[in-house]
């Protein structure tokens, strides 16, 4: 099956052929939308994947010509943005479905076989052909009963085979659907692959005209196809070089993000000296977009949510104001921190547990709070995560008191007078909900703001708190410029109705 990859982040890019790859799909990557218009004008393709943002010709402009074109190819549309403006957009712009950035790559695998499922006159996931199975899901291929071990130009051929018999196939037609643009083999590598595919299917015991030749036209299939069998029970995928795959592709990623990222910084001076231009805010926000999808991808969740952060900053339609570029700062800076300091790759993302921290630092002073050195106190019994706080929070100038056990909260509580709260919910002997609850009952503290941060992401779990009096739900892990700026908003409400 050949796929076409749309996508202007080299870094991403590579990593999904890889993946594509060793689920034996042939992949052209091109870089910018109007080379996707060349190729997917010139070339067949059974699947189209397209990132939204593209230079040239981003992914909804390219998906509305080739539909305007009556191209029919099933596109799958890339983003880093979650809401469903964005993806009302995609589908109404003729797309056949969407990933969210970081990709999960097992779930954008699943999505290709069920778009070409949709578009195949085969719609079974399990394909047969007498006692031959092939199973797409897992590449596993047998011939009755016993598994056949093929190359991935033989899989792939196999495949092709199983998909258009009994039709006749041309050596032309196979070169097109399972070489790729760059790659200009002969005809007789064709027929060589052909011979070493029927040798392995005779060795097993297909009959001799399995692969059946029609000497200068082409093969197909020739024996009757049989009932379908259980499926062969899969094995788990392994790619034991995927890591150091990562790694290599890290080390030459990592100097370019870096490079790029002095571009946001350039356009945060700009902006607090009001001389930055459109194009310049434009360009800034388009990296951090980018950003999105490679550090997410390479499995650095917490500088995937900075960059987000910034694209959701820079994505406003007016030019953002000196004051708004301030805030800017601290996280241009504790990005580029995060991607300096990652040397390796530590584990494949979503395989193991990624090493992450439940809070990001940012060395650095923002704007003055409301008022001088407010009293924060934070419950949780995660007594590492409550050290970390002084110092993580410590450019916002708060007062902090942590608590890392709840049974004294109401003594503590009194002592120290808080200007705002933060809770975990799950603590021994005590719920932070129900904290939430007693306090919300006494006149003294029905004003305090109070936040939750917990590592409890339900909706139903977070509806319940804003229903008990909770001013703001923040989950886990967070960065701390975020934590900081949702304290200062609850204090700045409070301050103002004070005032009112």
């Amino acid at each position: 099956m050949k796929i076409l990859l749309v996508e202007d982040d080299e870094a991403l890019s590579a990593i999904l052929v890889q993946n594509l790859a060793a689920h034996h799909y042939v992949v052209d990557a091109v870089h910018d939308g109007e080379s996707g218009w060349t190729y997917a004008s010139t070339f067949d393709y059974d699947l189209i994947i397209l990132d939204l943002m593209l230079p040239k010709l981003d992914g909804i402009c390219l998906c509305q010509r080739l539909r305007s074109e009556n191209d029919t190819t099933p596109i799958l549309l890339l983003t880093s943005e979650s809401a469903s403006t964005a993806k009302v957009s995609a589908l109404d712009a003729g797309a056949d479905d969407y990933v969210v950035k970081p990709v999960d790559t097992q779930e954008l695998v699943a999505r290709i076989r069920a778009l070409l499922r949709r578009s195949s006159n085969c719609p079974l996931p399990i394909m047969t052909w007498g006692a031959l199975f092939l199973n797409p899901s897992t590449c596993e291929v047998t011939y009755d009963g016993l598994p056949l071990t093929l190359t991935t130009k033989e899989y792939e051929l196999l495949e092709l085979l199983l998909r258009t018999s009994p039709n006749l196939l041309s050596v032309e037609e196979i070169l097109d659907r399972l070489w790729s643009s760059d790659d200009f083999p002969s005809e007789a590598t064709v027929r060589s692959h052909i011979r070493r595919l029927r040798q392995k299917l005779v060795e097993i015991g297909a009959p001799q005209n399995f692969i059946t030749t029609v000497h200068g036209r082409g093969y197909y299939l020739g024996t009757l196809q049989s009932e379908p069998r259980p499926a062969p029970t899969p094995e788990q995928d392994k790619q034991p070089n995927y890591l150091e795959f990562l790694n290599h592709l890290w080390s030459k990623t990592q100097p370019k993000a870096l490079e790029q990222l002095e571009v946001i910084n350039q356009a945060i001076a700009a902006l607090q000296a009001g001389t930055c231009s459109q194009e310049l805010q434009a360009e800034a926000r388009q990296i951090a977009h980018k950003h999105v999808g490679t550090l997410g991808t390479f499995g650095l969740n917490q500088a995937m949510e900075l960059a987000r952060l910034l694209e959701q900053e820079f994505s406003s339609q007016t030019m953002l104001s000196s004051q708004q570029a301030e805030r800017l700062e601290p996280l241009s800076i504790a990005l580029q921190q995060t991607v300096q300091l990652t040397a390796k790759i530590q584990s494949v993302p979503g395989t193991q547990s990624q090493p992450n921290s439940t809070i990001v630092s940012i060395p650095l002073q923002i704007e003055p709070t409301p008022r001088a050195n407010p009293r924060v106190m934070i419950v949780d019994d995660d007594h590492a995560f409550l050290r970390m706080l002084p110092t993580l929070l410590q450019p916002w100038h708060f007062n902090i008191t942590t608590l890392g056990e709840p049974q004294q909260f109401w003594a503590v509580l009194e002592a120290v007078q808080p200007d705002a709260l933060v809770l975990d919910i799950h603590m021994p002997e005590i719920n932070g909900l129900q904290l939430c609850q007693a306090l919300r009952q006494q006149p003294a503290w029905r004003r305090l703001p109070i936040l939750v941060l917990s590592s409890v992401t339900d909706l139903s779990t977070q509806n319940l708190a804003f229903t008990l009096g909770i001013d703001d739900y923040l989950c886990k892990p967070i960065v701390a410029i975020d934590l900081a700026n949702r304290i200062l908003n609850r204090l700045q409400r409070v301050q103002a109705w004070s005032q009112s």
